[in-house]
């Protein structure tokens, strides 16, 4: 759902009113007001004062707005690299991570608008996220407990597909003693081994690429493989290939549901390739997890829709047969045999429980006149 700018009074937010100099220390101080006041999102932008995104509403600061050099000064806080820094105005595009102690970590983007830069903080909180605090269903943990093969969360940016993966190594990490190797850009949650040994490499500092992470890993003796996203034909090759070989394979796709991941999957490759890649994906893919995040009933946060696939002889016939559009129907008669679901019915669930509203439930039904219809019938 998407908000419109709020005001400074909404935020709930009063830093000082001028932006003379954003030295760190005005910066950090930004971004832990930010934090404290539940932000997702932190934007520096010339033009605009600095702007949070609360509860999915972009809500701009009491504050002047900010200049050129003032969005430059804060991307040069944020990077890192000593060569990166000296090229800063020429970069395009840059990502990377932040770290304030005691207070979060900031997944960061820098990128250039008008001949100017910005740049959006994406809020990672500081304690690795357990499947109970996000309120996911326990087949979540059942998931993240499978001894190979290939398991995708799947949502638009922003859906918390993150959350939900760190989720699944933290189930992992508390209850198996395994070997989890992450490739990330850039590394967001900092885990602890608990009773397993976890490696975090981070695209640029420790590899170049996901791909070649990937073929590297298969050398690293991996239990469990989590790759930040599959981004190209390469990385889902190998990390199928993975799968394959023993390993549990956990990644994020930017699709809406089950049967256009598959189809996402299957469509990058050239068509000579697609029914062997079908077969693999068959053979291979554990579950789909996919998720969209709703405003609450109530006004405080979001609450996380998901549909669950979880693989079925049917559905593996489906997805060699290239029947995707029919997986919907079988995803809704396999919640009780397997937790399964569709996103219908958990908006029902969700409804019905007083988390999201009616109005919220049926704009994001597949259907909303056939969605109300059904709950009618319930």
């Amino acid at each position: 759902m998407r908000g419109g700018r709020g005001t400074a009074h909404d935020a709930r937010v009063h830093p000082d009113r001028e932006v003379r100099l954003l030295d760190k220390a005005t910066l950090d101080k930004l971004l832990t007001v930010g934090v404290q006041n539940g932000a997702s999102d932190i934007h520096f932008r010339p033009g605009d004062p600095p702007i949070y995104r609360v509860n999915g509403v972009l809500r701009p600061l009491r504050m002047d707005k900010l200049l050129p050099e003032h969005t430059r000064e804060v991307a040069l806080h944020l990077i890192h690299e000593e060569a990166k820094r000296n090229q800063i105005d020429s970069i395009q595009e840059h990502d990377a991570s932040y770290g304030l102690q005691g207070v979060a970590r900031f997944r960061v983007n820098i990128y250039r608008q008008r001949g100017t830069l910005a740049i959006i903080l994406r809020i990672i909180p500081a304690n690795v996220p357990t499947a109970e605090s996000l309120g996911l269903p326990e087949v979540i943990k059942t998931i993240a407990s499978q001894d190979r093969g290939l398991v995708l969360v799947t949502g638009a940016t922003g859906s918390g597909k993150s959350s939900t993966l760190a989720s699944m190594i933290d189930h992992i990490n508390r209850n198996e003693s395994l070997h989890i190797l992450t490739i990330e850009d850039p590394i967001e949650f900092i885990y602890k081994n608990v009773k397993s040994s976890i490696s975090q490499r981070e695209i640029g500092p420790d590899t170049n690429s996901f791909a070649m992470a990937l073929r590297a890993a298969l050398r690293q003796d991996p239990d469990v493989i989590l790759v930040g996203e599959m981004r190209d034909t390469e990385t889902i090759d190998i990390a199928l290939k993975a799968s394959e070989t023993g390993h549990l394979v956990l990644s994020t796709v930017h699709t809406t549901d089950a049967s256009r991941t598959i189809n996402r999957l299957v469509s990058v490759f050239n068509a000579e390739e697609q029914t062997m890649v079908r077969m693999r994906l068959a053979d291979n893919l554990k579950a789909t997890i996919s998720q969209r995040l709703l405003p609450r009933a109530d006004n405080k946060g979001r609450a996380v829709a998901l549909e669950i696939m979880v693989q079925t002889k049917t559905i593996q016939e489906y997805i060699r047969e290239d029947r995707t559009s029919e997986i919907k129907d079988v995803i809704e008669k396999g919640r009780d045999t397997y937790g399964m679901q569709s996103f219908d019915q958990h908006l029902s669930q969700l409804y019905r429980a007083g988390a999201i509203t009616l109005e919220t439930a049926s704009s994001a039904a597949t259907n909303p006149a056939d969605f109300q219809r059904a709950l009618e019938f319930e």
